[in-house]
């Protein structure tokens, strides 16, 4: 099942091929001498990004872990309103020290649907896009203006939103397996084998995922689900604590078996 090692991340981690033809990117690390450092829905809140990776570094450094993974949960864009500094972040150097992932989540997808067909995607706008397009510097009234044209929205998002931005949306993995427990943006489909698993639950799924045991053997740690606190329930644990209105970003260590909230 195993097929290639994916080196454009930098720690060897193993891709596994999607169920379906044209899935993304399913991501294994061996959990040997390893932290993974888990980030709730960003948002577009790129104060707390920065924020929380300060409190990464600030534990990493009494953690002796030889590899120390920043995972980001997925939905980076939309809602806050620094989804392009957000996105130019993570595009740029890893953190010394780390390296860094960033899962797919439905906002992330919605994001690139709309780049890549706008007149096909105009939903997105009522979706947290609109304060996208203005982190970008798009005027929304003058994009507003083109909404009988998809050739000319497309040429005012390839004007403004970068290619290594593009590039980036598009090569986001769909999950990532660190040892017993299985990191996604959204959730799983319940009863269904974790090679069977659809690239659509995976960053999507609410029901039946939050009220229904999965059967995996796994924990699952999410996003997508918000909640005024991390969420810990049989089989999952819930990270997405809605930056973007609470100014609460979570991180959650997973480290030699044990699942910390890092404050």
């Amino acid at each position: 099942m195993l097929t290639r090692v994916r080196s454009f991340f930098g720690f060897g981690g193993k891709t596994v091929p999607a169920p379906n033809e044209g899935g993304r990117d399913r991501i294994e690390i061996d959990a040997k001498d390893a932290v993974v450092y888990a980030i709730g829905d960003v948002h577009g809140c790129f104060d707390e990004l920065r924020a929380a990776e300060q409190r990464i570094a600030e534990d990493a450094a009494h953690i002796s872990a030889k590899r120390r993974i920043i995972l980001c949960l997925g939905d980076l864009v939309d809602r806050g309103p620094r989804s392009a500094d957000v996105l130019d972040h993570l595009t740029g150097a890893q953190p010394n020290g780390f390296e860094r992932l960033s899962l797919c989540g439905n906002h992330d997808e919605t994001f690139l649907s709309f780049i890549e067909d706008p007149q096909g995607n105009m939903g997105w706008l009522d979706f947290g896009g609109e304060e996208t397009l203005e982190s970008y510097g798009i005027d929304f009234t003058r994009l507003a203006r083109h909404r009988g044209g998809g050739t000319g929205l497309r040429d005012i998002l390839q004007s403004r939103v970068p290619e290594a931005h593009v590039a980036f949306l598009k090569q986001m993995p769909v999950s990532v397996r660190f040892g017993n427990v299985l990191f996604v943006h959204a959730g799983v489909r319940p009863g269904v084998a974790l090679d069977e698993q659809d690239d659509d639950d995976f960053m999507w799924i609410r029901e039946p995922f939050v009220s229904q045991p999965h059967g995996l053997g796994l924990t699952v740690v999410h996003g997508h689900t918000p909640a005024n606190e991390p969420v810990f329930a049989p089989g999952r644990i819930g990270i997405d604590t809605g930056a973007f209105a609470t100014g609460h970003l979570t991180v959650l260590r997973v480290f030699d078996g044990e699942a910390t909230v890092i404050q």
